[in-house]
């Protein structure tokens, strides 16, 4: 995947002359009109810089200037900003721009900033590879988190279907990382250098949803002045995410199912078929039987969907990574608040390895979030559960987390682990033989 500047600006007469001011420079430069466009080719490993225009209709440089940041918060971003935005600009850069450029800037400057922003962003990926190999871990396995036999299985999964073609269904409880697995199967996949576009269904305004995924013609209805892409169409060659996928209206379903099984769109107002090379990952907020079964989802989208299914476990099902994904959550606080990552002692894991967490990993990341900017270990301890679970069964599924927390507190060192439990060296083989825990996986 070679390097790409990602250029933004509504105004076309702009984007052609940075496009050609860089490619004469021997920059490769991919100039976009819209800001959700570059906001679809951005990833934690994307070998590329983004630079944008402050002002532009719909999502404007400061909104795609955050959105990216949450992505990587280590992306240089260039703001390009005009008379009068001085304010903007220094808004952006205690947002975390990389720098910014006033217009009218020299051709040069622009070249120049660009080369050390490209030069920052290769030693960054190439420091990651670095820690990625020492650590064995791949793309899979660096986004979904965890130990746990749950966890292990998905990743099998994922990597399988990553090979293929084949379309996928993601399933899961509210907060266990539906877009997180979507995206980790798209980074494994032939297809990671092209656009992932999520596409949030429930979002979509009813009366557009057609010409958002489909596009539309100058003309198509009052108000399309001129000709538009589709989200759709802007993944060709990629992934297209479809989110909540259940809340799309039924007469639009017909026509997403003739979009899948043709692979070709056709845009409002027009006759002509477009071609697709697109593969499609689905996931819903609710059971897609059940909404067969109450006739508001067509059950033919439904079988062509659901060709693979992935079930994302929640919380509840692998309380033993709780610990080690919490970290993990910490750490990307601290890099996404700019603060040093704090300590994180034995009691707080030992508290969020037995805490309830009915929200799973989104009111997990919130609970890391918190402790980040110090508001307290964790949330609030969650209410008693209404578990059906013997007493038996509940304590020891409360030691085995306590155990995985020291472990994973300690990186796998047992002397460390059997002293901060107050426990015998023999106890602890004792008790992870019991529970199945193998020091090699928390080293």
């Amino acid at each position: 995947m070679s390097e790409t500047i990602l250029f933004v600006d509504d105004e076309e007469d702009l984007r052609i002359a940075a496009s050609q001011t860089l490619e004469l420079a021997d920059l490769p430069v991919t100039a976009l009109p819209e800001a959700d466009l570059a906001l679809s080719r951005v990833a934690r490993d994307f070998p590329g810089i983004l630079v944008t225009d402050i002002r532009m209709p719909g999502m404007d440089g400061m909104a795609l200037l955050r959105a990216a940041l949450e992505i990587d918060p280590a992306l240089p971003v260039i703001i390009v900003t005009g008379n009068g935005d001085v304010e903007l600009a220094v808004q952006a850069m205690r947002d975390g721009a990389y720098d910014f450029l006033e217009k009218p800037y020299d051709p040069k400057h622009l070249v120049a900033t660009v080369r050390r922003a490209l030069d920052k962003r290769r030693l960054t990926l190439e420091n990651r590879a670095l820690r990625n190999q020492v650590g064995g871990r791949d793309v899979v396995e660096a986004r979904l988190i965890g130990r746990s036999a749950a966890m292990v299985a998905l990743r099998t999964q994922v990597r399988a279907v990553a090979e293929t073609e084949a379309d996928a269904l993601i399933t899961g409880a509210t907060g266990t990382g539906k877009e997180i697995v979507a995206r980790a199967l798209h980074r494994a996949s032939p297809r990671h250098d092209r656009p992932f576009v999520h596409i949030n269904c429930a979002a979509m305004p009813k009366d557009l949803v057609e010409s958002e995924l489909f596009g539309h013609e100058a003309g198509a209805f009052p108000g399309a002045l001129k000709p538009r892409f589709g989200k759709l169409e802007f993944a060709r060659g990629g992934t297209v995410f479809l989110d909540e996928i259940d809340s799309l209206p039924v007469d639009v379903q017909a026509k997403f199912l003739h979009a899948i099984q043709n692979r070709q769109i056709t845009r409002l107002g027009s006759n002509e078929p477009v071609d697709l090379d697109v593969r499609f990952l689905a996931a819903a907020k609710a059971p897609l039987d059940a909404a067969v079964e109450a006739g508001s989802f067509r059950a033919d989208l439904y079988y062509r969907l659901n060709v693979v299914t992935l079930h994302v476990p929640p919380l509840s099902a692998r309380r033993e990574d709780v610990p080690q994904l919490f970290m993990h959550l910490v750490g990307e606080a601290a890099t996404r608040y700019k603060r040093p990552v704090p300590d994180v002692r034995d009691a707080v894991l030992a508290q969020v390895a037995t805490q309830d967490w009915p929200g799973n990993v989104r009111e997990l990341r919130n609970a890391a979030d918190r402790f980040v900017l110090g508001f307290g270990p964790t949330a609030e301890a969650a209410a008693p559960s209404a578990s059906d679970e013997t007493l038996a069964t509940q304590m020891a599924a409360h030691e085995r987390a306590l155990v995985a927390a020291a472990l994973s507190a300690h990186n796998g060192a047992l002397k460390p682990t059997y002293e901060s439990l107050g426990i015998s060296r023999k106890a602890l083989y004792e008790k992870m033989q019991r529970h199945g825990l193998d020091r090699e996986s928390y080293t």
